[in-house]
């Protein structure tokens, strides 16, 4: 067991954004909150997924919404622990443990606040093992775990539950409610056993994060190549290196979405990237031709510094290196794929792994 504390956060929220291909809101906004809720409450615990008792009751708690949003719109701490009691309130059971839905800037540190406000531990593990833009889209779903009941809570102190027929209408319903919350809410949401989160979440996940923001900032410390450390993290592959040269980026149905033009410098020279999006990154396009798609992890960072870029955070001029990493093996099942694979996202393509040759 170890535990989560205020000088943690940095390599935590960086190694998130990182997982978060793109997605998953500010990691900077939510390691703020953290740090705050950590310093009055002190330290999290962080239980191994494998340490989980069977009949442990834990609740993830995350931000639902576009993450452009949410940079100008900040969520209260209040607002967060209040999803958590209103979810608890609501199936009559007490929480024991906390956790991640997803692995992605600001969803890997808004639980981190719940736990501090509550005095519960924390998993080390998430649902996904990256981020993903619809709440149905997470393993515990191909476990057939149900989504709902499921708490929003906004801002103003507007709170409500839904509990839906399957979690495609989970996620209908409630980014309904988000966008007239103001395309930004707090939900928890997948309440499970510890047997249930031992079979269908990616165990380790926070532990990894810090594991990537500290190699970025070894590299960064020793004048090494930050880019390099992240390739080797994760076990995968530089795609592209250049600037951004054209953003298109829209706030649409509670989404980000768009593209963005990265126009090749050293080697590669003379040849245009194009990333399409929603919060996350989908598809890499090279002169035309994909090389790299859902499920699998499509990532930007400063090229020079490392730091992951979100894609609210996308601007032209940016040096930037995207790199490809393989995503939890489930997602490759066919039930992964149907659920997250390029066509459920309008691309006419087979799923390009990240570390095929093209």
């Amino acid at each position: 067991m170890m535990k989560l504390r205020a000088e943690d956060l940095g390599a935590l929220a960086r190694g998130a954004a990182v997982l978060g291909t793109g997605g998953g809101g500010d990691p900077h906004i939510g390691r703020l909150l953290a740090q705050q809720a950590l310093k009055e409450h002190g330290p999290v615990e962080v239980v191994a997924v494998g340490d989980l008792p069977d009949d442990a009751c834990v609740l993830p708690v995350a931000m639902m919404g576009a993450p452009t949003v949410m940079v100008e719109k900040l969520p209260s701490a209040d607002q967060i622990s209040i999803a958590v009691q209103t979810l608890a309130k609501y199936v009559g059971k007490t929480p024991t443990h906390l956790a991640c839905i997803e692995a992605g800037g600001v969803n890997s540190t808004v639980p981190v606040i719940a736990a501090a406000q509550l005095g519960l531990p924390l998993v080390d593990g998430d649902g996904m093992g990256r981020a993903f833009p619809e709440l149905q889209m997470v393993l515990p779903t191909l476990a057939g775990i149900e989504a709902t009941p499921m708490a929003i809570v906004d801002e103003k102190g507007n709170r409500g539950v839904f509990d839906t027929v399957t979690n495609e209408w989970a996620e209908r319903l409630a980014r309904s409610a988000t966008v007239d919350m103001g395309c930004s809410a707090i939900v928890s949401l997948y309440a499970m056993t510890g047997a249930e989160v031992r079979e269908s979440f990616v165990a380790g996940t926070l532990s990894k994060c810090v594991s990537i923001g500290e190699a970025i900032d070894r590299a960064q410390q020793l004048h090494g190549d930050p880019v390099a450390a992240v390739v080797d993290e994760l076990g995968g592959r530089l795609l592209h290196v250049g600037k951004v040269v054209d953003v298109q980026r829209r706030t649409t149905t509670g989404f980000a979405r768009g593209d963005a033009a990265v126009d090749g410098l050293d080697g590669s020279q003379g040849r245009l990237l194009v990333l399409r999006f929603q919060n996350e990154h989908l598809v890499a396009e090279l002169d035309g031709t994909a090389i790299a798609t859902t499920p699998d992890l499509i990532i930007v960072l400063d090229t020079e510094s490392g730091e992951p870029i979100t894609t609210e955070s996308l601007r032209y001029g940016h040096r930037v290196s995207v790199l490809a990493a393989p995503a939890d093996e489930r997602w490759h099942s066919p039930a992964g794929i149907e659920l997250v694979g390029p066509r459920y996202f309008g691309y006419d393509l087979d799923p390009i792994r990240a570390l095929e040759t093209v």
